[in-house]
């Protein structure tokens, strides 16, 4: 395949300002943004990423998740396109970088490539799929989920929100409900630029990542039960304390985890207590463990554990205690042409760089089950996202979206 020259840049004032001019839809109450799927903020939000594509050519398909296809032509009318794009929606308290930066940087190569009179074998589309966070409605990657096949479009347009309004009825209404049928669509290959969300990259200064892999997950909600009592009249030897059984679970998480670095991961961050009263001994809890590792084994071996040790600190307590499954999706492993497309496209452009895991879902993994799949990451301050605190400089944008046209060019081919 062609590879570019190390000339090819893309205009990194370009790329910063469309980022801008973004944010300025659903401002946040902290300097980043609130743009929840299928809100008003998020329509407004697609009409100008729609009017940004439609002034550079490209042509806008749209299917019945609301997913948005920009379409760029290749030469030849038979090669399949090569997608590139992440999501446009945020969470409540969102940076402005989180999936913008993925479909922005598509809106950028093209615009590239206008600019230098650059064609392409293979047409390259834009893409923002929709309710990639799944803050509002539940699960996350919801819509790239129905386009692989995990969920049926049926069931995700009877996804609730916590006020019970339907995405279905949500995406109607603010009128991005396309015709295309979901998941019809071919793809040659699909890049994602993501900001890393994590701390590795700016702790050892490196400008790139190149993801070769995807964190598993697991989600297992534990209920422990054990008898409401006074906290000052009931006797140490005579309680049944639900929240002191939590306590012990979690300290066994953190162990089983740590028996599995550096890779591995584990806590809990969804709990509730009941009743939750300051002068009441917890007379149930209800927690979510949330597992993950790049290796599936080691996922199923934590959630073993976790299970076989629960089961017994809550029998030497006198305590009841439930477990069940409620999300999760197995470990990824990215396409080895793909990723050696970003890898080559890095030491071609000269920046320091280095492979990593993601540990935070995406959109990408779940189109790697049909189409090959690579991710580019950009150092993010402090490791911190969805926060709006969230920040990356210019810097990191220009050399991730560069890394990323350099890749999507040596897997689309240039032609001429």
């Amino acid at each position: 395949m062609a590879a570019p020259g190390e000339n090819l840049k893309i205009n990194g004032d370009r790329l910063w300002n469309s980022l801008m001019e973004m944010a300025k839809i659903g401002p946040g109450v902290a300097g980043g943004n609130n743009r929840q799927t299928v809100t008003d903020e998020d329509g407004e939000g697609r009409h100008l990423f729609q009017s940004w594509c439609t002034a550079a050519g490209m042509t806008m398909g749209l299917d019945q998740m609301g997913n948005m296809f920009a379409h760029r032509a290749g030469t030849d009318a038979d090669a399949l396109p090569v997608y590139v794009g992440s999501h446009l929606d945020t969470q409540p308290t969102g940076g402005k970088y989180d999936g913008v930066l993925g479909v922005l940087s598509g809106l950028e190569i093209i615009r590239t490539l206008n600019d230098l009179n650059i064609q392409t074998k293979h047409p390259i589309v834009v893409t923002n799929f929709t309710n990639e966070e799944g803050t509002r409605y539940a699960p996350a990657l919801l819509s790239s989920g129905v386009f692989v096949g995990i969920h049926t479009q049926e069931w995700a347009y009877e996804r609730e929100d916590a006020n019970g309004l339907k995405f279905g009825a949500e995406l109607e209404r603010i009128g991005w409900r396309g015709d295309e049928e979901v998941g019809a669509r071919k793809m040659h290959a699909f890049f994602e630029l993501h900001i890393e969300q994590g701390p590795i990259l700016e702790a050892e200064a490196m400008e790139v990542g190149v993801v070769t892999h995807g964190q598993g997950l697991s989600w297992t909600q534990v209920t422990i039960t054990g008898r409401e009592s006074h906290t000052g009249s009931t006797p140490m030897p005579m309680r049944k304390n639900a929240g002191l059984g939590m306590a012990r679970v979690l300290e066994l998480v953190d162990e089983i985890a740590w028996s599995h670095k550096p890779h591995a991961v584990g806590a809990a961050g969804h709990i509730d207590v009941y009743p939750n009263s300051r002068n009441v001994i917890p007379g149930k809890v209800v927690f979510t463990i949330d597992f993950r590792s790049p290796e599936l084994a080691i996922i199923e071996d934590m959630n073993a554990r976790l299970r076989r040790g629960a089961q017994k600190i809550c029998d030497e307590m006198g305590l009841e205690v439930t477990f069940e499954k409620v999300g999760g999706f197995d470990p990824v492993e990215f396409d080895a042409g793909c990723v050696s497309a970003v890898r080559n496209a890095a030491e071609r452009l000269g920046y320091s760089h280095r492979d990593l895991i993601s540990g935070a879902g995406h959109d990408a993994c779940l189109i790697n089950r049909v189409a090959p799949t690579a991710m580019v990451m950009c150092p993010c301050v402090d490791g911190l996202s969805h926060n709006e605190a969230e920040e990356i400089s210019k810097d990191w944008a220009v050399a991730g979206t560069d890394v990323l046209l350099h890749a999507v060019l040596e897997t689309a081919e240039i032609v001429g």
